[in-house]
């Protein structure tokens, strides 16, 4: 026993007939009348270790504000403010100044970081006004390495409320419009960060994706996302959705930008046990690889590139938005690379696994439940949103909202269905790994839709319908663990304004591990060939664009 006992002191707070309760109220089951006392002063005993342990001094990295100190922390308002509401706060950190950094992969580059990443002594919001700010004491692994890199954080970008819409409308922040299209949405949930990036005010955005939320805004306000391989990039200091399916990554507006921020970022932290088989930081060369071909545009002969049937073959994939992609893919040809048809049935189950995964998870991460192995846990954020109150949980979004309803109703009526969802998504991997064994990528649209426009925060149902399919093709690669990588490939006609061209993302997946492979066929596709000035079949009249450059006809 790990407990050690003594006589219990008059001010704990146990009873007799605590244990009873609890038992009764949680698992509707009693506890034998004879065996009451004697776990009444086990429960007592295991209060007063818990009273002990709150008391020790937390033990998180210490960042080091003297090479790195914060300046000008403020939340920008009126003409500061960008895309609606796209900052979260403004700051200023320079990174490694020249001559001072190991490898500068990110000299001379701006950063903006998702508003549910660890800054210290910034105040974050996680989306959400349910709860006051939090104020973190430390960095995340992927703050501290960027500023190793040279580069220079100017700020925190809004991010959708608990991360969990892919909408750019349900932060209490404020909606943030996307760059191409006022009133349409800028995708989440990093839609801060992508707003930034695609209308040019950061070269780079710091971004999370545990279902497709950096992809998905990448898609809509085109640029270029990237989902790396799962652990690859240490999770410290993140506040996190599902451990086994959370990501951090890049958002640009290049892939060979992605690449030196991947380089910045990847490699074991000695902290999160999801990066312990990621190699050492430093060591991988990603955008080197991309910058080593000699003399003319980046080719692809040799690769073997898989049109992925059941990520275009979905009713609610639009028809421009098909085209567009089918377009971009068949330029691979012209690249040097083979492209061929394939099929992988178990794709089609991604989104009801991921779901289920999510509602269970994403429920205890919410309660203050979660418990995801070996890493940094961010005690600050708990203690500055729990308990619960009914007050505090109506402020909550709806989608947060039904997280919590369906994770406790899955969880009691279906044991062990989350473990089965983690045994059925180790089968989508393999089917997925079968087909690498032919191609090197497989290619599908990222989004079904271009940004659809801003949906409404009530009814519930109502505030879910501009994302309903969004994640159709994001979300199984997060149970799988590959890395996917968007880039946009052209423009297609907006839902509701046949005039509006809205950019159409193609995402690419690889094996997992193959990062760099992923990387080196979007450099080569973006290098080639102008997305700007890809349009939709639907609007070439003998080869010719019936728009002009603005997206109007």
């Amino acid at each position: 026993m790990s407990v050690f006992f003594k006589e219990i002191s008059p001010d704990n707070p146990v009873r007799k007939g605590d244990a009873e309760a609890l038992l009764e109220k949680h698992l509707g089951v009693k506890l034998d009348q004879a065996e009451s006392n004697d776990y009444y002063e086990l429960l007592a005993a295991v209060h007063d270790c818990a009273e002990h342990i709150s008391s020790l001094p937390d033990y998180q990295p210490v960042p080091d504000k003297k090479r790195y100190p914060r300046k000008n922390i403020y939340r920008p308002q009126g003409d500061e403010q960008l895309y609606g509401a796209a900052w979260a706060h403004k700051f200023l950190i320079r990174g490694s100044q020249s001559g001072e950094s190991r490898a500068p992969h990110l000299a001379g580059k701006t950063i903006c970081i998702k508003d549910c990443i660890a800054v210290e002594g910034v105040p974050q919001f996680y989306g959400s006004d349910a709860f006051s700010p939090w104020t973190p004491t430390t960095d995340a692994t992927v703050v501290t390495r960027v500023l190793d890199a040279g580069g220079d954080i100017l700020g925190t970008a809004t991010c959708e409320h608990f991360c969990n819409s892919t909408a750019s409308f349900t932060s209490a922040q404020g909606t943030v419009e996307n760059p191409h299209g006022q009133g349409y949405s800028a995708g989440g949930s990093t839609s801060g960060g992508a707003a930034l990036v695609a209308g040019g005010n950061v070269d780079l955005a710091i971004g999370t994706d545990q279902g497709g939320s950096i992809r998905v805004p990448a898609a809509l306000c085109g640029c270029v996302g990237l989902k790396p391989t799962h652990g690859l990039v240490p999770f410290t200091g993140i506040t996190s959705g599902d451990a086994i399916d959370d990501h951090a990554g890049p958002l640009s507006r290049s892939v060979l930008d992605a690449a030196k921020c991947l380089d910045a970022m990847a490699g074991y932290d000695g902290i999160d046990d999801r990066s312990l088989g990621a190699g050492k930081h430093d060591s991988f060369g990603f955008a080197e690889s991309l910058q080593s071909s000699e003399g003319g545009l980046p080719r692809l002969d040799g690769l073997k590139i898989g049109i992925l049937t059941e990520g275009f073959e979905q009713s609610i994939i639009n028809g421009d938005v098909k085209a567009v992609v089918r377009a971009a893919v068949d330029r691979f040809e012209q690249l040097g690379a083979t492209v061929e048809e394939v099929s992988v049935p178990d794709h089609l189950e991604g989104p009801a696994v991921w779901t289920i995964q999510q509602r269970i998870s994403g429920s205890l991460g919410i309660l203050g439940k979660a418990h995801d192995g070996r890493g940094l846990y961010l005690t600050e954020f708990e203690e500055a949103r729990l308990p619960w109150t009914t007050e505090s949980f109506a402020r909550l979004f709806p989608s947060t909202k039904n997280t919590v309803i369906n994770g406790i109703y899955l969880a009691e009526k279906f044991p062990g269905l989350y473990g089965r969802t983690v045994n059925i998504g180790r089968r989508i991997r393999d089917a997925y790994e079968r087909a690498f064994e032919r191609f090197d990528v497989l290619v599908m649209p990222t989004t079904p839709v271009v940004a659809p426009r801003h949906g409404t925060r009530a009814p519930p149902k109502a505030s879910f319908e501009p994302t309903i399919g969004m994640t159709s093709n994001t979300a199984v690669f997060n149970v799988t663990g590959h890395p996917a990588l968007s880039i946009p490939v052209g423009r297609a006609r907006s839902k509701d304004d046949a005039s509006l061209l809205l950019p159409v993302g193609m995402q690419l997946v690889g094996a997992l591990g193959q990062d760099s492979k992923v990387l080196r066929v979007g450099h080569a596709w973006e290098s080639n060939f102008d997305w700007k000035a890809v349009q939709p079949p639907s609007l070439m009249v003998n080869g010719h664009s019936k728009v002009n450059g603005d997206g109007k006809e």
